[in-house]
């Protein structure tokens, strides 16, 4: 049976891919965000109906193994690139796994589920049904993890798809919280002195 300590980490170190650094770099830090963001929506899912949100949950359990992939790019420390004899790069050992396409695909799931919530006018409260309300929690967890990964690139190359996958899915958590709340006949709840600043 594999252990499930190993003790490397009794100094304050951890391994990435590429080496080891700090328990508490940036570079952890944003990749630790985005597992806060992936816990909280294993909380959200299980407060799903099987029946009524079937599409939904089929959808988050893609995000769920999407934000490994974010994990697994934002973990990878770029050494100095290697050159070939002829003095050329030499192909690089690592492919990011987060895409272009997987942040198109966000937005057209996006807009998709915006459609079926009422028409927003006003700043909404978090909340309404379990599920809404735990959908708000993973919008404002993964707006930490895009400002940590925002940090984390201003002193480490990453791959910036990943900045904008968090930034798209921040919005897809908005736009799901509001469907939740419309498929159960639960009404957002609008701050009560927001002015009309959606038209």
């Amino acid at each position: 049976m594999v252990r499930l300590y190993t003790r490397g980490g009794d100094q304050g170190m951890t391994g990435v891919i590429g080496g080891r650094v700090p328990k508490d770099s940036v570079r952890v830090e944003a990749y630790g965000t985005v597992d806060e963001v992936n816990s909280f929506l294993g909380l959200a899912i299980a407060q799903l109906d099987d029946e009524k949100f079937a599409d939904l949950k089929k959808d988050l359990l893609t995000i769920q193994h999407e934000l490994f992939d974010c994990g697994a790019d934002l973990s990878l420390v770029m050494k100095e690139e290697k050159k070939e004899d002829d003095g050329t790069p030499a192909a690089p050992k690592y492919t990011y796994r987060v895409t272009a396409e997987m942040v198109q695909r966000l937005e057209s799931w996006i807009d998709r589920y915006h459609a079926e919530a009422p028409e927003i006018r006003r700043f909404i409260l978090p909340g309404g049904s379990p599920a809404s309300a735990y959908l708000h929690v993973c919008r404002v967890l993964t707006r930490r993890a895009e400002r940590r990964v925002v940090t984390l690139a201003k002193e480490e190359p990453i791959n910036l798809e990943v900045r904008r996958y968090l930034n798209r899915l921040s919005d897809f958590f908005f736009a799901v919280a509001r469907c939740a709340n419309a498929r159960e006949g639960v009404p957002d709840v609008e701050y009560a002195r927001s002015g009309e600043v959606f038209r």
